[in-house]
């Protein structure tokens, strides 16, 4: 039996070893998931896992996540990427590497004095605008930007074709430029 995400936590404040194989077992798959997406060296992927769960550790506590699978899921997804961007420093032709430069257009560059002020600010903004799609839309955004997931194997999963399914990300990015236009987000 899977305990409560709330459980989970209070086991790493007690720092119980328990608190490392609870998260294993409920979350395992889908950072294994989110690995695989970004990388593709098996290797790679299972540090990456490991570097994960030492993470997890390392942080909780002080922190106290509300929701353990979204902040279990956001560490491996950091550690994935750090590890993709290293591997492929001097080379870009990846999957992964095309999610990303759909958004480039869209979202605009941190590189100034103000990024990490920028950076909360467009996560708001972001969080915003993915409470206001719908759940579809919201799905589908997120397993293609978030996770990394590919277009044909999204539109599987929502059982639209993969044309479909690009043409509606198309059509989110475009909704997502207007409105962080609107904000007032500098593009």
């Amino acid at each position: 039996m899977c305990l409560k995400d709330h459980e989970i936590v209070e086991l790493f404040f007690e720092r119980s070893e328990q608190a490392i194989t609870e998260p294993i077992l409920k979350y395992g798959a889908a950072i294994k998931n989110v690995a695989s997406n970004i990388l593709k060296n098996p290797q790679d992927m299972e540090e990456c896992q490991s570097d994960t769960y030492l993470q997890v550790w390392n942080r909780i506590p002080p922190t106290r996540p509300n929701h353990l699978g979204a902040y279990v899921c956001r560490i491996a997804r950091n550690v994935c990427l750090k590890r993709y961007h290293a591997n492929t420093a001097e080379k870009r032709n990846s999957h992964y590497d095309v999610a990303l430069e759909e958004l480039e257009a869209t979202i605009p560059s941190l590189s100034t004095v103000e990024s990490d002020y920028d950076a909360k600010e467009l996560t708001e903004y972001l969080n915003s605008f993915l409470k206001e799609l719908g759940r579809e839309d919201r799905y589908l955004f997120m397993r293609r930007y978030w996770y990394g997931d590919g277009v044909s194997e999204i539109a599987r999963n929502l059982d639209i074709s993969a044309h479909t399914a690009s043409v509606r990300l198309f059509r989110l990015r475009q909704k997502l430029q207007t409105y962080l236009q609107k904000e007032g987000m500098i593009l």
